[in-house]
């Protein structure tokens, strides 16, 4: 087992790093110390890796959300922090390892898709009706129209065929997107806190790169 999860984890950084295509089962035993054989014995082939890779990563991905729905002190503060979550995870991905899989790999698109549309949404859902109640986003929106609005912000930014890979940083355009849907649901209560913790966070960013 401990064997079979270095594997994944492994697999998983590279995929990360140089997206799925570019990483070889020959790159990914090399760069493991190990056979072919010996990934063979644990996984029946690529797709596999990168199906089980990716639930590793949505694992991790549910945690960290978690964590931050947990501590938030208010909806505002938990999407802010939701926002720089964001951040993080698409500074660490090469381009290319979502279209990859969204091309390449269907049983992992699958999971990344159940992910979205199911815990996702939930998280946005409920972020949603907290924010109107306690006035810090626009009494007259609609949750569940905005929900999946978002949800959709997501799948659109990794259209090639709307967002070329060669022509638009994906990382950026998913960025422009969550802040427009923030700046649109924020009431001016709303839009003073939010600006207020994301100056706190960019200042909390900038002493850990001092």
């Amino acid at each position: 087992m401990e064997m079979k999860e270095k594997i994944l984890q492994g697999a998983s950084d590279l995929f990360h790093r140089y997206g799925i295509r570019s990483v070889s089962m020959d790159d990914l035993a090399r760069s493991l110390s190990v056979s072919k054989k010996t990934i063979y014995q644990y996984f029946r082939d690529k797709d596999e890796i990168v199906e089980l890779a990716m639930k590793l990563h949505l694992q991790e991905t549910t945690e960290d959300y978690v964590k931050v729905r947990n501590e938030a002190k208010d909806p505002v503060e938990q999407l802010t922090k939701m926002s720089h979550c964001m951040r993080r995870h698409f500074r660490e991905i090469n381009p290319s390892l979502l279209y990859d899989i969204q091309k390449f790999h269907q049983r992992a698109w699958q999971e990344f898709n159940r992910f979205k549309n199911e815990f996702i949404r939930e998280q946005i859902e409920e972020n949603l009706k907290k924010g109107i109640e306690m006035g810090f986003y626009r009494s007259g929106i609609n949750v569940e129209v905005l929900s999946i609005l978002r949800i959709e912000e997501v799948r659109l930014a990794l259209d090639p065929e709307i967002y070329p890979i060669d022509k638009y940083d994906f990382r950026d355009t998913q960025i422009q997107m969550l802040d427009h849907f923030i700046n649109g649901i924020v009431t001016p209560k709303g839009k003073e806190l939010f600006d207020k913790y994301t100056n706190e966070q960019q200042q909390t960013e900038n002493h850990r790169n001092d």
